[in-house]
This record gives structure tokens, C-alpha cells and sequence, in this order.
């Protein structure tokens, strides 16, 4: 199990979260997801949308090209985590 302190932007901000269904292992698996999938300046944007989803939702209706391409990697990730992680 990866210790609190080293775990990654994404599991810290998943543990944080006030989700019912968060928990430490289920956390850890969305982190590893997140690692084979997002860049780590992805990682910090997606771990703000726990504590702040209507951030997830300016970025999704953006006309950004930046954005827009993030938010395909965020849906993949999304995808794979759900897929990988799902007990």
C-alpha cells in the first residue's frame, strides 16, 4: 500500500475528498490509473476537480484547444479507472 505521504496528487486529493465511497485502496488504484494515463501537471488539474467540480466543468465546456485536449485524456482516464479500478 503506498504510504499518504508519498501517494500522488490524485490519490491525496481522492482520500481527502468527502466521497462516500473513497477509500484508501480504491484511491491508490485511481492514482495508478492516473500515472499510465495523465502527465503530472494533468495529475494536479484532475485532483482539483475532487475538491472543485464545477472546475471540471469549465474545462469541459471550453472552447480551449488546451482544454479540450486535456479533457480528452481526463475522459480516458476516467474511462480506464472505472474499468481498471471497479471492484
Amino acid at each position: 500500500m503506498t504510504s499518504f505521504a508519498l501517494a500522488g496528487p490524485v490519490e491525496s486529493a481522492c482520500v481527502r475528498s468527502d466521497r462516500a465511497g473513497a477509500s484508501r485502496p480504491l484511491c491508490g488504484c485511481i492514482q495508478q490509473v492516473a500515472d499510465m494515463v495523465l502527465t503530472n501537471s494533468d495529475q494536479r488539474r484532475a485532483a482539483k476537480f475532487f475538491k472543485d467540480p464545477d472546475a471540471a466543468h469549465a474545462v469541459w465546456v471550453s472552447q480551449r484547444a488546451a482544454d479540450d485536449a486535456f479533457w480528452e485524456r481526463y475522459k480516458q482516464f476516467g474511462t480506464m479507472a472505472e474499468a481498471y479500478c471497479a471492484g
